[in-house]
């Protein structure tokens, strides 16, 4: 059976005060006993002197046992004499009366401690009388004289300590074990308390919104612990977040990501690196181990077998089926290390298609700012008629406006590759805002003798960017009057739509475009025929602004050839 700490507390407790105890009644026991034996003594003493200066002032001979039997008889009864020369023989004795038949006495221990400690005690059993005695002798130069009281019940009763200290330790010894039992108890509550906290804890059992610790130094620290645990929970709670929002990132992640411990065995590998590790490999594989023994890996393993101990971090690129990847190997503080596989294709592709996007800005730049140049100079060094200056203001004006909108065309297509969420969204009426491109380039259509007609409810509204959207139809407008001809038929009409998109069909009855370059319409700077942009006074750009300005608003558009004549565009808005 275990024991409780309320018994463990209580035994030892017992133990300790039952010891401490037990050795205060023996000491005051023997502490008591000793001074009635030495108040005993002193009486004992007190008749042996009174003999001696009886003896002396009637000069009374040792052996005159006549008049010692006065002095004697005087005493108390009980009380047995003996006069016992220096050579060891008795000369009298109160209860001998034949003292030839007594032995020689120098050797009664009594006698030999008085010979030599001037007084002598001990308790024995007589060998003439064979009673017990308690004896005192003590030494006067020539003779010793000897007293002698009966050890009997009495006189071992007048050496017996008192035995009320006795009692009241034991009083006080109990009152102590209610008080122990009491303190006992309050700390095995504590205690209790405690342990029962300490196995919720370790259950993960609810603890109740209020613990009774009581009201001590135990329960002060129970209440410590309450509040470190609940502390430690908070942290427990705060890390398994922290450590659910690592896990989410390490799963979902669009970056490959492999760790390895010092050792180099695999502890977690997520999707996206076992897809790209595959895409790498010569071989379908499901072990990511595999890595080190690939020699298209050979710079983690370089890396790895021969870095500096203060290199942590290295980095990669592999070519392969067409893609491009970065792979980098990070070394932690424990030596186990992180291995990413970061499909970089499309970043990639962007910079060139930015390089590519740039040099064809520079190059268009330099068509009209040459040529502007060029009249400027002209103008400037020469002297010319005026109609001949009129004519070279008017084309280098004409440059100019080329410059202007091939800078602003350039400027959208920035904005919303780079900066989509800069486009303000409202509820537009798609019919309001074709009416108003239509009046903004009347001028041009009446030109071209172009017949402009359109089909789109009035009713019909969108949520999009009202300058994307404007650009969008102005673009396709410009596109059919610089390309398809004169004495052609522009049509909009929204010919179908649903509850999340509207389906717009935008034609034109020119010249249409060869098939071979029909996929190609929305690259940007992209021409059939060199020059005709430029002849024609374009940017370039018109079609890459309407295909990103209705990616923009969620839709899609695709060309095609319409069976007759002219170039159709069928696209999608959400609403």
């Amino acid at each position: 059976m275990k024991l409780t700490y309320k018994r463990k507390l209580f035994g030892l407790i017992l133990l300790i005060f039952a010891l401490f105890s037990a050795s205060i009644i023996v000491l005051e026991q023997q502490q008591e006993k000793k001074f009635r034996t030495l108040a005993l003594e002193s009486k004992l003493e007190g008749y042996v002197e009174s003999i001696h200066q009886y003896l002396e002032q009637n000069q009374i001979e040792d052996t005159n046992t006549v008049a010692i039997n006065k002095l004697v008889n005087i005493l108390p009864n009980d009380i047995r004499v003996t006069i016992v020369q220096e050579n060891g023989l008795v000369v009298y004795d109160k209860d001998i009366h034949n003292l030839d038949t007594l032995d020689n006495h120098l050797e009664r221990p009594e006698i030999k401690k008085a010979y030599y400690q001037d007084h002598g005690t001990n308790i024995r059993k007589s060998t003439s009388t064979q009673h017990e005695y308690l004896y005192y002798a003590k030494f006067f130069n020539t003779h010793f004289i000897r007293v002698a009281l009966p050890y009997t019940i009495q006189t071992k009763s007048l050496l017996k300590a008192d035995t009320f200290f006795v009692y009241f330790v034991l009083v006080l010894f109990i009152i102590v074990l209610l008080i122990v039992n009491y303190v006992a108890g309050r700390f095995s509550k504590s205690i209790t308390e405690l342990k029962d906290f300490a196995t919720k804890i370790k259950n993960d059992a609810p603890l109740p919104n209020k613990l009774n610790f009581p009201d001590d130094e135990l329960g002060e620290l129970g209440h410590e612990l309450v509040d470190i645990f609940k502390q430690k929970e908070k942290g427990k709670n705060d890390i398994e977040i922290e450590r659910e929002k690592f896990v989410q990132h390490f799963q979902y992640s669009e970056v490959g990501l492999c760790m390895f411990d010092a050792h180099r065995k695999n502890i977690s590998w997520n999707a996206h690196f076992m897809q790209y590790l595959n895409l790498i490999v010569k071989k379908p594989t499901f072990d990511v181990n595999c890595i080190f023994g690939e020699s298209t890996f050979s710079p983690i393993l370089d890396f790895l077998n021969n870095r500096n101990q203060s290199q942590r971090y290295s980095s990669f690129q592999v070519d392969n089926n067409g893609k491009v990847f970065s792979v980098q190997v990070i070394i932690f503080e424990d030596q186990s290390f992180e291995i990413t596989i970061k499909d970089i294709t499309r970043i990639i592709k962007n910079r060139l298609l930015k390089q590519e996007m740039t040099n064809n800005i520079a190059h268009e730049l330099r068509t009209p700012v040459t040529a502007l140049r060029g009249y400027l100079e002209t103008l400037n060094d020469k002297i010319l008629p005026k109609e001949k200056q009129e004519q070279f203001i008017s084309r280098a004006y004409q440059q100019a406006v080329r410059l202007s909108n091939l800078i602003d065309d350039i400027s959208l297509v920035s904005n919303i590759d780079e900066r989509p969420a800069n486009f303000k969204m409202e509820k537009i009426n798609l019919s309001e805002l074709v009416n108003e491109v239509r009046i903004d380039v009347a001028d041009k259509l009446e030109q071209q003798h172009i017949q402009f007609e359109t089909a789109i409810d009035t009713r019909l509204t969108i949520e999009g960017n009202y300058t994307l959207l404007f650009s969008i139809f102005r673009n396709l407008i410009d596109n059919s009057i610089a390309y398809a001809g004169s004495n052609v038929k522009i049509v909009i009409d929204n010919y179908m739509q649903d509850d999340t998109y509207v389906y717009l069909s935008y034609y034109d009855t020119g010249k249409g475009v060869s098939n071979e370059h029909l996929n190609r319409l929305f690259e940007r700077f992209y021409r059939i025929h060199e020059g005709r942009t430029r002849n024609n006074g374009g940017s370039g750009l018109g079609l890459s602004i309407v295909k990103n300005a209705i990616l923009l608003h969620k839709g899609e558009i695709q060309s095609k050839n319409r069976v007759g004549a002219g170039l159709e565009f069928l696209f999608t808005l959400m609403k």
